[in-house]
């Protein structure tokens, strides 16, 4: 109780001094050290507890993350449980924090694995299969064959691919018309197409890969044909 006595009473002498009342009592030699030393070790708290909250933010952004994450790999283990033919569903996130304009948005994430490119994940299968399969098989991975709707989306999956192979893309002929479709809907825009000089060239090729000859670019196939394939999905935000 004496020291915090003796806390208040230099607190209110320095506050009379300040106002200009004269005071007949022997000056103190603490009151010029006390002051500084409390303010400072104010200071430090003040410090500290900032350092706590953001410590605690951080947590929490943690745990949410930890808890969606577990969700979404429970439900898609459950999904995909006993079928082991299928390739493993992803089950590790990696996110990145963005500026985002969707409240309360601040991760973009992928499956572990998947190449991020703006607003999609690609993963690249090694395994191959028929163009049903492939579809098949994103499906699963909660994806579908990739839909390339710009040069610069084809640079960038081509950039990771291995140019003695062939990969399936969403991209197919389902009436043997030569009315192309994308798997998920986009209207095919002859503006945006990458085939190779002379394809398609045969109305029976109802599927299209992405495959090497001097540079990238789209060849029709049977659909039956066993090939690699790329999967596409939208990104993760938390």
């Amino acid at each position: 109780m004496a020291l915090g006595t003796n806390y208040a009473e230099v607190n209110f002498k320095n506050e009379l001094k300040s106002s200009g009342t004269n005071s007949n009592s022997p000056a103190d030699p603490r009151e010029n050290t006390i002051p500084h030393q409390s303010n400072f070790g104010f200071s430090k708290l003040l410090l500290a507890l900032l350092l706590i909250l953001f410590l605690l933010k951080e947590i929490l952004l943690s745990v949410s993350f930890i808890t969606f994450f577990q969700k979404n790999s429970q439900l898609l283990k459950e999904k995909n449980y006993g079928n082991s033919t299928k390739e493993m569903i992803h089950t590790n996130l990696e996110c990145v924090k963005i500026n985002s304009t969707m409240k309360g948005k601040v991760w973009s994430c992928c499956p572990k694995n998947w190449k991020s490119f703006s607003s999609s994940c690609y993963f690249i299968s090694s395994k191959q299969r028929s163009w049903k399969k492939s579809q098949e098989n994103c499906s699963t991975m909660e994806a579908h064959l990739v839909v390339i709707n710009s040069k610069e989306e084809q640079d960038f999956i081509t950039w990771n691919l291995n140019k003695s192979h062939a990969y399936f893309v969403g991209l197919s002929d389902p009436e043997g018309q030569r009315h192309w479709q994308w798997i998920d809907q986009t209207p095919y825009n002859e503006n945006t197409m990458f085939w190779h000089v002379g394809e398609p060239n045969r109305v029976q090729e109802r599927c299209v890969v992405l495959n090497y000859r001097e540079q990238w670019g789209w060849n029709d196939i049977f659909c039956a044909h066993v090939q690699r394939s790329i999967c596409e999905m939208m990104k993760i935000y938390l």
